[in-house]
């Protein structure tokens, strides 16, 4: 049988819709990119102000200040802080395109199964962010600030400059959001079946290890910020596993009664 021109062309017809859809997404996507930190870099002082809030609570009253060391590296700081606020903004955006591309090829069951994560998502990354920038951010400068002082005659003063304070507070900020999908990482596991709650449940002393040793690495030297994002992390974990406990009861309990099902309905199709 001949192979001709048109075969190919309905073959990879389906590919090319789907690349020129993906472009289409990306477009969307980075022009809210684009838009929100042009809206970003104009309120960049503003959204700096507040970053450098629980610096500026930490120092004695009238005493904090930041410095730059490089003429231009204020101007960067800004960029960055635009950058970054405008991913927070867009971000609503750039997911709902990416699950625009998705959502097509997905079943109806697949589709309400990945609905609880998208809404966990976001959630859970904000009360991270919010964890470090409320209560782990002011603690751990107070603590490295207590270090002040004087040493054999000459004094100690903390100076942080303006970049390095911005990439630690994005460290926080990530480190803690980031950190706090946990949840969500491990449902995804136990409902593609590459984990059960039981393996979890045996591992559960080496994953205290991992987290420990993660909060160490991933978080200022400080053991209350390691404290801070440990346990945090050690209870989501103790929590996934109860939610897994919940959906693995749920899921055999729908497959007893499916299976309790299928002979009344053999029953009913002979009977026709």
């Amino acid at each position: 049988m001949a192979f001709r021109i048109s075969d190919l062309d309905e073959t990879q017809a389906p590919l090319l819709d789907h690349l020129i859809e993906l472009r289409g997404r990306l477009v969307k996507a980075i022009l809210a990119l684009a838009v929100a930190f042009c809206i970003c870099l104009y309120f960049a002082d503003d959204i700096l102000g507040f970053l450098v809030r629980p610096l500026y609570d930490a120092f004695p009253e009238g005493q904090g200040r930041l410095i730059f060391t490089k003429l231009y590296e204020v101007f960067f700081v800004e960029l960055k802080v635009a950058l970054f606020a405008g991913f927070m903004l867009s971000f609503p955006i750039i997911a709902n395109q990416l699950w625009a591309f998705v959502a097509p090829g997905l079943y109806a069951r697949e589709k309400k199964a990945f609905l609880p994560f998208l809404i966990a998502t976001p959630i859970l990354f904000l009360s991270g962010a919010a964890l470090a920038y409320f209560v782990v951010m002011p603690t751990a400068f107070r603590w490295f600030l207590g270090f002040e002082g004087s040493a054999g005659g000459v004094a100690i003063e903390a100076l942080p400059a303006a970049g390095d304070y911005l990439d630690l507070v994005m460290r926080f900020i990530l480190a803690f959001g980031i950190s706090f999908l946990l949840p969500v990482l491990l449902m995804l596991l136990n409902r593609a079946g590459i984990v059960t709650r039981a393996q979890l449940v045996g591992a559960r002393r080496y994953v205290i290890v991992a987290v420990v040793t993660l909060a160490a690495i991933i978080t200022p030297p400080d053991p209350g910020s390691q404290l801070l994002l440990a346990v945090p992390l050690l209870l989501l974990f103790e929590g996934s596993l109860m939610l897994m406990r919940f959906t693995e009861k749920r899921d055999t309990a729908r497959r007893e009664a499916e299976g309790a099902g299928e002979p009344g309905e053999a029953v009913e199709a002979k009977g026709d």
